[in-house]
This record gives structure tokens, C-alpha cells and sequence, in this order.
């Protein structure tokens, strides 16, 4: 199973009073999110599941992907790394009871607690650029689950390769 992490691109500073789910992208973070969406739309698989928080700003940073989609409030800010994982049925000791290829469009914390455990990190939680995808793929060999990381890419890098097209 792939399952890839897409941070939210960088978005308006929270006011207070203001609802955190209605913040909006900054048009910085509107170009990252072209940016990844458009290496996103070369690498994945055709048939890959796209989940999104419902959050405004990530919305927006999936938007320019051109993809079906689907609005998850388990992707919300405040999910915990377990309430991913099992959105997409991943089982912490045996690993995905899933196939095929999950993109996760969220937030931090979570994310990064995500990568630190499939990686087997020795920090709780990895810092996860806002923009930035991080491409796990799972496999079992001889009998263990083990998580590779496949890539990470974010819009500043992407950029230049894309600018260049």
C-alpha cells in the first residue's frame, strides 16, 4: 500500500476569534499547491483514493490536483495519528489491511506523528514542511511489515523542475 502525506500549503495566520477550518491559503501557498499538484498528477496511480480535511486551506491545496476527492472530518486538525491510520485501516501491528494507494491531504501533527512511527523514528513526531509530500509504501517480507519512504518532495524543490517544463 502507498500511502502518501500532503501537508497543507501555507496558509493565512490564524486571527483570533476566527474559525481555523475557514482559514484560506496565501498566494504563496496557492503556488505550492499548483506545484505539487502538478508532480502529484505525474506520479500517482490512476486509481488512487484521495482523502481531505475539511479544513478551507486544504481544500485549496488539493484543488489544483484535478482529482475526485473526498472531504474526511478524521483529517481534521486535531485527529490523532491513530484516527488516520485507521481511516484508512492500517492496523499498528500488522500493518495496512488495505491495497491500492491512499493521499492524505491534512495537517500537523499528525502527519509527522504518522512518518515517525511508520518510520520507526525515535522522535514522537517528525517536522513536516507545509506543502510537502512524503510518499510511504508498505510491503511485507518474510513475514514483517516493513515502510520505505519512496520520496520527499517539496514545492521549492518541485518548483524548479516544474518552472522548467
Amino acid at each position: 500500500m502507498d500511502l502518501i502525506l500532503w501537508r497543507h500549503a501555507e496558509a493565512e495566520i490564524a486571527q483570533e476569534g476566527c474559525d481555523d477550518l475557514s482559514r484560506q491559503l496565501t498566494p504563496k501557498g496557492e503556488r505550492q499547491a499548483a506545484r505539487m499538484a502538478s508532480w502529484l498528477d505525474r506520479h500517482l496511480a490512476e486509481g488512487t483514493r484521495v482523502l481531505v480535511s475539511p479544513a478551507r486551506r486544504t481544500e485549496q491545496t488539493v484543488q489544483p490536483l484535478g482529482r475526485k476527492y473526498k472531504l474526511r472530518d478524521e483529517l481534521v486538525p486535531e485527529s490523532s495519528a491513530d484516527d488516520v491510520l485507521s481511516l484508512v485501516k492500517w492496523d499498528p501491528s500488522t500493518g495496512p489491511q488495505s491495497k491500492g494507494s491512499f493521499l492524505l491531504v491534512g495537517h500537523q501533527p499528525y502527519i509527522g506523528d504518522i512518518v515517525s512511527r511508520l518510520l520507526g523514528m525515535n522522535e514522537a513526531s517528525c517536522p513536516v514542511r507545509k506543502g510537502s509530500v512524503w510518499w510511504l509504501r508498505t510491503r511485507v517480507r518474510e513475514g514483517h511489515v516493513q515502510t520505505i519512504l519512496m520520496t520527499v518532495a517539496n514545492p521549492e524543490l518541485v518548483s524548479r523542475s516544474w518552472e522548467a517544463n
